[in-house]
């Protein structure tokens, strides 16, 4: 902070403010820059105007909404009364929108009442723009003054010498110089004795690329007999020519002589060059005030900058690179212009002693100063001249980015010019530098108060507000999709005396680590979070049931809490509770579904359970389920599935033609398992697999086994296929596995449903023909239920339709399925197909279907499905000519 002086010209600030604590807070703030301050406060519009006519401020700063006065009111006002006065907006509320239309009306500047430490820097800068303002405008108008005079004055004095750096020559018809001022010689930078002598020699002092254009406007001066004028660049000097005829008429036999004013214009030129590159820098400059105020990302701002450089600053290249620490490198982040391949051979390492370390990037973030080369050509680093060439380059400036004291990267800018970055140039770019990162300074402390707002510092897990946000997104997703969704609350138990017996810090560690395996535990670690000291939040989306979220909760205990924890040489082992609500059933949003598994949570902790659903009747379900779940695999294992056969009968002579398969379970616990209280939960648990491969090897075990015991031929044998068996890639091959113990040929066969084979129409006709290779037999199981396209069941490779027991049932009541199930049959017949009519359980339904074509039967009025030992019998005693017992012969 620098010390005011007593001969320092003391800065009269005029306030438009309500509220004058806040005036005295921004008069404060800008006396801690050093600045003497007379200030005066007004809060209306009469008074403003009387301000600016009396006090005749340097800078205005303006409230931006009063109860008297509005901001942009004032604004106005300015323009109109005192329009080269910087006018600052300082405003509590002032919001993107309004800043940027502020600045759009001719605002200079605005800051926020809550970060005043930017003000005395916004009041410099403003002041700063205003006087190099009043400057270029005043040399414009003294150029235009002089350019007035001089075209005044042409018509009768421009033979005469009227001002400095003025010269004049006299050509001759063969373009031979006759004469010249004394001032010429100067004028061009050589010696009297060195002046060429003709036009042609004159031509040699030209740049190259300006010859052409001098030749043609002599040619035109020539043909038109008119005077010509013209600015070109000689070896270090740039001059306007203006070419005038002395005597004689184009058409009287051509002009004699001719007259050339020259004046150098060099310091002009310099000076609209340096005019117009600070007007860009100033482009640049506002285009990222602008941006800070609606960025909100570093990405963008580093995007954008660059882009702000290069079309509004006119750089030929611009980029920005950010200092990784741990590979001690500068790596570009965002880049504009001609950038292409450059960094592949750039050097950007940020330590001296490394291979590149010696690069302007380097040495800017070392030094946390700007490395400057306005003249790339003449360097004597000759740091990557080629590049530079090739890209047009003579001057760059590397400035370093410095966020807290730290810098934190670079902003480099390359231009085409010479001398590019002289010290007023710099001084902007420099505040350019230090706007990007004031800008990344904001976006770090907005990302760290974002960060614990949603997020738990000590496990990087979100936290009960961002959980309960994406909990609500979620389920707008399940409602949408129509599934399911489970919250899952977990509470590690007698948390509190760990933290009591190892310390906090212990208890820290185990938490970081609870956490971690609870991440690694699901796909997707952004539906995790911790809620609590020592409670953690789940939501699983991938459920189709219940019974899934109970399966998964108990590996989600077995794989996070199984392990022991281990810190400080220790090895503890935790245990926990867990509460669970179910979307739709529990709760139809995000509150409700939480409050629910919280409530689930606290009864679970009360009643000893390890979960509990909020539903008491669900976890009483899911618990029998997992049960039941345990039980059956170790039936698998102790072998307790046993297979019943259900015959099949020939209408025409009542002789049994195959035999179906049918799955049961043998518990020693529960006794004779119906194959509906646990065949759904084989295929929901997967284990349908293993139990399909056994049932397949089993039967055809005993279809070997019947033919060793002499039963010729022995019945083919049909096992149903599940769904989960069919969709399997390598299904083919498991069935040919499970099969192989069988006898030669297959005496095998499948029965696949309807809906399931046109499921996946092409894929299952691929794997049928490959089973009828083996030697298998297929049968389309409950005909009539899957809507199959005629077109597809004449391609399918079966050879038998089953009619499903729905149509046996009620056709004799109901002559419209009496009507379907004749059609069926006809329809079999029609593609060569047997029929089997499945459910048959009286004498009138057989009789019905004999009569309607059908060939087989299966039903309760032959036989129920058997064991093997009690089918052995039936298999050798066959069937007397007039059926079974109780039956009547059918008649046709």
């Amino acid at each position: 902070m620098k010390s005011a002086s007593k001969t320092e010209p003391t800065l009269r600030v005029l306030l438009v403010e309500d509220v004058a604590a806040d005036a005295e807070l921004e008069v404060r703030e800008i006396k801690r820059a050093g600045l003497r301050v007379s200030h005066r406060i007004v809060d209306s519009e009469k008074d403003f105007i009387r301000a600016l006519r009396e006090f005749a401020p340097d800078v205005i700063l303006s409230d931006f909404s009063m109860p008297k006065f509005d901001g942009m009111d004032a604004l106005r006002l300015a323009k109109e009364l005192a329009p080269d006065t910087p006018f600052i907006f300082v405003s509590g509320t002032l919001g993107e929108e309004y800043a940027i239309r502020a600045l759009k009306n001719g605002a200079t500047d605005y800051v926020v009442k809550s970060n005043l430490v930017r003000l005395s820097a916004a009041v410099e800068r403003a002041l700063a723009e205003a006087k190099l303002l009043r400057e270029r405008r005043q040399t414009e108008a003294e150029l235009e003054i002089a350019r007035e005079r001089l075209q005044e004055r042409e018509a009768g004095l421009r033979r005469a010498q009227l001002m400095a750096k003025l010269g004049h020559v006299i050509t001759g018809p063969d373009g031979s110089f006759e004469s010249w001022s004394d001032t010429l010689p100067s004028l061009i930078g050589m010696q009297p004795a060195s002046m060429p002598r003709s036009t042609r020699e004159w031509l040699e002092l030209v740049h190259p690329e300006d010859r052409e254009a001098l030749r043609a406007k002599s040619i035109e001066a020539g043909a038109t007999g008119q005077r010509v004028d013209i600015e070109y660049r000689l070896r270090r000097h740039d001059v306007r020519q203006v070419i005038e005829p002395l005597g004689g008429q184009p058409d009287a036999g051509g002009i004699e002589r001719w007259f050339s004013t020259l004046q150098d214009i060099t310091e002009q030129k310099r000076a609209e060059e340096r005019i117009k590159r600070l007007n860009r820098v100033y482009a640049v400059l506002s285009g990222i005030n602008t941006l800070i105020v609606r960025v909100r990302d570093r990405e963008e701002l580093y995007r954008e900058a660059c882009r702000m450089a290069v079309e509004a600053g006119q750089f030929r290249m611009a980029w920005i690179g950010v200092v990784d620490r741990e590979a001690g490198l500068v790596k570009p982040v965002a880049s504009a212009g001609e950038v292409r391949d450059f960094f592949e051979s750039a050097p950007l390492a940020v330590i001296e002693n490394k291979p590149g370390g010696h690069g302007l990037a380097g040495r800017a973030i070392r030094g946390k100063k700007a490395i400057i080369s306005n003249n790339v050509k003449n360097d004597p680093q000759k740091l990557m001249r080629k590049e530079m060439d090739e890209r047009g380059i003579n001057s760059l400036a590397v400035i370093p980015l410095i966020v807290d004291g730290e810098a934190i990267g670079v902003l480099a800018l390359y231009a085409a010019e010479v001398g590019a970055f002289d010290n007023e140039e710099m001084r902007l770019l420099l505040e350019l530098a230090a706007d990007v990162s004031f800008a990344l300074g904001h976006i770090e402390k907005a990302e760290k108060l974002e960060y614990l707002a949603y997020y738990d510092p000590l496990t990087d897990l979100a936290n009960r507000s961002l959980f309960l946000e994406r909990l609500q997104q979620q389920v707008i997703a399940a409602s949408s999709s129509q599934r399911k969704l489970a919250v899952s609350i977990v509470d590690i138990e007698r948390f509190k005396t760990i933290n009591d017996a190892y310390g906090r810090e212990a208890g820290d560690k185990l938490l970081r680590q609870v956490a971690d395996r609870i991440k690694s535990a699901g796909r997707d670690p952004t539906r995790v979070a911790r809620i609590g000291a020592d409670h953690f939040a789940i939501v699983s989306t991938d459920v189709e049931s219940e019974d899934d979220v109970g399966r998964l909760t108990e590996q989600r205990l077995a794989t996070c809490l199984g392990p022991a924890f281990r810190f400080d040489g220790r090895d503890l082992r935790l245990s926990a509770r867990v509460g669970i609500a179910m979307y739709p059933g529990d709760g139809d949003h995000a509150e409700a579904l939480f409050a629910n598994a919280e409530a689930a949570l606290k009864k679970a902790k009360a009643t000893g359970e390890r979960y509990l659903f909020f539903a008491p009747a669900m976890t009483e379900r899911i618990h029998e389920n997992l049960s039941l779940e345990n039980k059956l695999r170790e039936a698998l294992e102790k072998e307790e599935f046993v297979l019943h056969y259900q015959p099949k009968v020939d209408l025409r002579n009542w002789g049994i033609v195959g035999v179906e398969a049918l799955i049961r379970w043998q518990s020693p616990e529960l006794g004779l398992v119906p194959p509906m209280k646990f065949i759904p939960l084989l295929e929901e648990t997967g284990l349908i697999l293993q139990v399909g491969s056994w049932a397949l090897r089993r039967a055809a075990l005993d279809h070997r086994a019947w033919a060793e015991q002499g039963l010729k031929p022995p019945p083919r044998v049909a096992v149903n296929v599940s769904p989960i068996q069919l969709r399997q890639r390598d299904f083919v091959r498991d069935v040919e596995q499970a099969i192989m113990e069988g006898i030669a040929p297959v005496g095998t066969d499948l029965e696949i449903t309807e809906s399931l084979i046109m499921q996946d129409i092409h894929a299952t006709i691929e794997k049928l023909i490959l089973l009828r290779k083996l030697g298998l037999q297929v049968a389309i199981d409950d005909f009539g239920t899957g809507y199959s396209s005629l077109s597809y069941l004449a391609r399918l490779p079966v050879e038998t339709l089953k009619i499903d027991r729905s149509f046996v049932i009620t056709m004799l009541g109901d002559p419209k399925t009496a009507t379907l199930v004749h059609t069926m049959i006809t329809l079999a017949h029609s593609f060569r197909l047997k029929v089997v009519a499945e459910g048959v359980d009286s004498e009138d339904q057989a009789n019905t279907l004999r009569l309607l074509g059908c060939d087989q039967m299966q039903g309760f009025l032959f036989s129920k499905p058997l064991p093997v030992e009690a089918l052995i019998p039936l298999l050798r005693k066959g069937l007397d000519e007039n059926g079974p017992a109780g039956a009547a012969p059918l008649t046709s």
